[in-house]
């Protein structure tokens, strides 16, 4: 089942990493995320998308079937989002993933339907869905499934004012499988 947008995003705390519930719960809650794959040539191919999360942990990219996204995943299942938090303090938390290509219709036009909410901010009504239909014939449109392994986080440090300069710290955070339980 496609979860629904999220009234409001997790907001990541500024002062630690987060928990692996709180990682799980930022990409639950937001939905833009920049997709990323190997190429053969070059460097990585990235394009900005918006991301359907599903109550089973999947996050759903709808694309056309002729493009570079949905080709690659018959090389090459593993993927990255970088999924961006809209405010600020801007923060990220990157997903590796494992895909698969999904080109069930119906399936496609419920992912737009949901797409176009999140582009929105509000629900798409069912009188839609007809025209949606049409333009995910029209444009071939494919679903890729995306399932989490793991995830990156770093917490956002900012300067709120220019005297902070020697207050400001880093920290390192490390890669963590997606359903690690939280510390007791």
């Amino acid at each position: 089942m496609l979860l629904p947008l999220a009234p409001e995003p997790y907001t990541a705390p500024t002062d630690r990493d987060m928990l692996p519930s709180e990682r799980r719960e930022f990409v639950r809650t937001h939905r833009t995320a920049v997709f990323g794959y190997r190429r053969r040539n070059d460097g990585p191919a990235m394009s900005i998308v918006y991301y359907i999360p599903t109550d089973d942990d999947e996050l759903l990219v709808s694309t056309m079937a002729g493009r570079g996204k949905a080709r690659i995943i018959e090389r090459d299942r593993k993927v990255s989002l970088c999924v961006l938090d809209e405010r600020w303090p801007f923060s990220y938390l990157q997903v590796y993933a494992d895909a698969v290509l999904d080109d069930d219709r119906d399936l496609a036009v419920d992912v737009m339907m949901a797409v176009a909410g999140r582009m929105s901010g509000q629900p798409l009504g069912e009188e839609a869905r007809s025209s949606v239909r049409a333009m995910c014939e029209r444009e071939h449109r494919v679903v890729i499934r995306c399932r989490p392994y793991s995830t990156f986080a770093t917490p956002p440090r900012h300067l709120h004012r220019n005297d902070q300069v020697e207050e400001l710290s880093h920290w390192v955070s490390g890669v963590m499988p997606w359903d690690t339980a939280d510390p007791a």
